[in-house]
């Protein structure tokens, strides 16, 4: 345990960041409490709302303690790839959550069933659509934040994540629709097989 207090106290973005997802989550399971719950329509709004104002405040923290001539890390890099992954997929982890909690709590109808098939294809395509524009976010916040300090020694660490969000996306393809597409011949096979 005194490691990470230790970690925390070395880098204390990473409180930031760590806060920044808890308060994410905090912020939905509030506002669907609201919503489904207590009935507070408005307040559910407003907690729901919450979850971009976070994103920026991480954002605003991490440019802050650059400023301020922190040398960029592993976790001030990490800031920037949470922001983009946060608003791209933000939206539709809300929504994913949303019609669970109303599916539990307030009588709504059943989540739909997982996508098999082509529509399984073709959600994959969408999600890994959605993780390329998410790691082009992320990477313009990077060179955002590079240009802005512009000390080239300070930010080196911040390059060193680009071409991660490649790997990221290449990775996020083989095991999303490049999978899927070979699964969807494994499935043909085995129906065929069967008949």
């Amino acid at each position: 345990m005194n490691k990470i207090w230790d970690f925390i106290a070395e880098n204390p973005m990473a409180a930031v960041v760590a806060g920044g997802e808890i308060g994410f989550w905090v912020a939905i399971v509030a506002g669907l409490v609201a919503r489904y719950l207590l009935k507070l329509k408005r307040t559910s709004v407003f907690l729901l709302l919450l979850t971009p104002v976070i994103d920026l405040v991480v954002l605003v923290a991490t440019v802050i303690d650059l400023r301020n001539g922190a040398t960029a890390n592993f976790v001030h890099g990490l800031a920037a790839v949470y922001l983009g992954f946060s608003v791209v997929f933000g939206h539709s982890m809300i929504k994913w959550a949303d019609v669970r909690f109303a599916h539990r709590f307030a009588g709504g109808p059943p989540p739909p069933p997982k996508p098999t098939g082509r529509a399984k294809l073709r959600a994959e395509w969408r999600d890994w659509f959605k993780c390329v524009l998410a790691c082009g976010l992320a990477s313009g916040v990077l060179l955002l934040l590079i240009f802005m300090v512009g000390d080239t020694e300070q930010v080196a660490p911040l390059w060193d994540w680009l071409p991660r969000m490649g790997v990221v996306t290449a990775i996020w393809f083989a095991t999303g629709p490049l999978w899927q597409e070979f699964s969807k011949n494994d499935d043909r096979v085995k129906e065929g097989a069967r008949r």
